[in-house]
């Protein structure tokens, strides 16, 4: 077998079946049913990030935003749309317990923390000590070579028929040569992008890809949108893969694995895109696979 197929299982949450929605999630979080009461810790400190990257070759400039909590000793993070938070956010929810961050906060730094709360429940690096992540090294390199592996470990977790459709929710450009790649026909969708770099035309349809597509990828970034969960149940309506490359709330998605999500990439805090070195993403796949 090729180690890049390994598969996984999706963990066994302790004492609950998988939440339907992410409000749920929050819900039981919230009650202890996942680790320790959210009420009994603190942000250690809430941050903000705003970059931008234009890769060679290509004529797009992504800008991206992100809000992170640190709780003790992981990270949580979620990208959002400019102007949706102010970075005033920082100074007066850091050192906030955990649970008003839950409760009262806007959506980004509400899926932040919950990305920190659930990842310090279950690093990544020990679901992959335990044999339920496969970890996946990105090389040292320039942004351009880092993507490209990247996304060709996202494009990776598909097991798909050659000329498949494949619904491209969150578009990123070497993402959508890794599909076709692989075979897919993508179908990109995006609310900031009008065409790929290669002239294919981007819709801002989700719902109209979701009913063509015979399989999903989606980015982290519908967790923060407020999308994740209307694309989890129709692809599970569908009885279609849905496989969720995740910055934005790696551990959040990985939650719904076995209820939706079929296939995951998660790449914790500190993200690729922050490095020239070798960093690791975890693959997790159903028993079913993708």
């Amino acid at each position: 077998m090729n180690p890049c197929e390994k598969e996984s299982h999706a963990p066994d949450s302790p004492a609950t079946t998988p939440a339907p929605t992410v409000d749920a999630l929050v819900e039981a979080v919230l009650a202890g049913e996942h680790g320790p009461l959210p009420s009994e810790l603190v942000a250690t400190s809430v941050f903000w990030i705003h970059h931008g990257t234009r890769l060679a070759g290509g004529d797009t400039t992504y800008l991206n935003q992100y809000v992170l909590v640190r709780l003790g000793d992981s990270f949580g993070g979620c990208a959002f749309e400019a102007g949706e938070i102010d970075p005033v956010i920082c100074r007066d929810s850091s050192g906030a317990p955990l649970d008003l961050l839950l409760r009262e906060a806007p959506r980004p730094l509400r899926i932040a923390a919950l990305d920190a709360y659930l990842s310090a429940a279950r690093p990544h690096r020990v679901a992959a000590e335990e044999g339920d992540a496969e970890p996946v090294t990105l090389p040292t390199g320039t942004p351009e070579v880092r993507a490209r592996a990247r996304d060709a470990a996202i494009a990776g977790l598909l097991d798909i028929e050659e000329g498949a459709k494949v619904g491209l929710i969150g578009v990123v450009n070497p993402l959508v040569a890794a599909i076709r790649e692989r075979g897919g026909e993508p179908l990109p969708c995006d609310f900031n992008l009008k065409t790929t770099q290669w002239g294919d035309p981007v819709t801002d349809d989700m719902h109209e890809v979701l009913e063509r597509a015979e399989a999903v990828v989606a980015t982290g970034m519908t967790l923060s949108n407020g999308s994740f969960d209307t694309i989890l149940e129709r692809c599970r309506s569908r009885g279609i893969p849905l496989v969720v490359y995740a910055q934005t709330g790696s551990a959040v998605a990985r939650a719904f694995l076995g209820a939706g999500v079929t296939a995951l990439s998660a790449e914790p805090f500190p993200f690729s895109q922050f490095s020239a070195e070798e960093t690791v993403l975890y693959r997790y796949r159903t028993v079913s696979g993708a």
